[in-house]
């Protein structure tokens, strides 16, 4: 029995682990310069900037589903999904259904015009899962990135 419940701060290292396995997936494991120090006070402090939602089964989290609040001029408040993690050996048995439905509603909910992500075009797995729940795939915007070394 999988159940939804939200992040709590004694989460972030197994939260931690499920964004390293993403980012071996993805073949980007050096891309991961987030320190837990930041990652906890970022979910968890005095201003926190994101929430999750994890999957969790006999006390193992599974997967999760992290994202934050953006703004859009044109369309208000919109949740964006940064990440949607389930483990590799638990992929296949409903709980990315579970965390995207669970997440969705909320953002309806929270009264949020929509949700927002992004997908690798070559993650075709990740893409026909996606248009399960009717998403719309965009052509024309560009992803623009500007990095701070710290």
């Amino acid at each position: 029995m999988v159940t939804i419940r939200k992040a709590r701060k004694d989460d972030c290292t197994a939260m931690m682990d499920l964004i390293h396995e993403l980012a071996e997936f993805v073949k980007a494991p050096q891309d991961v310069t987030v320190s837990m120090e930041e990652f906890e006070n970022s979910g968890f402090g005095d201003h926190p900037v994101w929430g999750a939602w994890l999957a969790e089964r006999d006390g193992v989290i599974l997967g999760m589903s992290l994202y934050y609040i953006r703004y859009s001029t044109w369309k208000g408040r919109r949740l964006y999904l940064e990440d949607l993690i389930v483990t590799q050996s638990e992929r296949g048995n409903g709980i990315g259904g579970k965390l995207l439905t669970h997440t969705i509603n909320f953002a309806k909910e929270q009264g949020f015009s929509g949700m927002m992500w992004q997908v690798l075009d070559w993650n075709e797995a990740a893409i026909g899962f996606y248009k399960k729940y009717q998403a719309e795939f965009e052509t024309q915007w560009l992803n623009v990135t500007l990095n701070f070394d710290k």
